[in-house]
């Protein structure tokens, strides 16, 4: 899409992305399904396929997982949107990081911090599975397709193939037209 936003669009993408880093337990891709309901279903900056292609061309690309981020913004409103969208994600997660990395080193074997180390890994799972569902919308009428997901999650589960592989698979299945 890239348009043209105006300076208050571009703060309130700036705004919601800065909230959302606050909540990313996980990982900025663990917020997905509320980008998607922002960028896609409240604000019409992108269509669900513009989502989805974005966040797929990102993660396929080597580096940081964080960027698919950038790219959203991009799609959204070119460099400037870019900029808002990766400061806002990055500026409140780092800080805060950095302050409770601090704090949490001097308290580790406090009762408090364990169990917050604890709790914090069947929320992040159920965000991941949140981000993967919404990933899906797309494909979730296509039989093979959800074949090919199902096939995947049990492939990672049960075994230490690398993803890429997976991936591969994904890539020849849809080229023939199955998926």
């Amino acid at each position: 899409m890239t348009a043209t936003l105006h300076a208050t669009d571009l703060f309130a993408l700036f705004a919601h992305f800065t909230m959302l880093s606050l909540l990313a337990v996980g990982g900025a891709i663990t917020t997905a399904p509320d980008m998607h309901r922002y960028l896609v279903a409240e604000q019409h900056w992108l269509t669900d396929a513009q989502f989805t292609a974005s966040v797929a061309l990102a993660q396929a690309a080597p580096g940081p997982n964080v960027l698919f981020v950038a790219v959203l913004g991009y799609n959204v409103a070119g460099l400037p949107g870019a900029m808002a969208a990766m400061a806002g994600i990055m500026l409140p997660s780092t800080t805060l990081a950095l302050w409770a990395t601090r704090w949490g080193r001097s308290r580790r074997e406090t009762r408090g911090v364990r169990a917050f180390t604890l709790g914090m890994a069947p929320l992040t799972l159920g965000l991941l599975l949140s981000t993967g569902w919404v990933l899906a919308e797309p494909s979730r009428q296509i039989p093979g397709a959800m074949l090919l997901v199902g096939l995947s999650a049990v492939v990672m589960a049960r075994t230490k193939l690398s993803p890429m592989w997976l991936v591969a698979l994904g890539a020849v299945v849809g080229a023939a037209g199955y998926a």
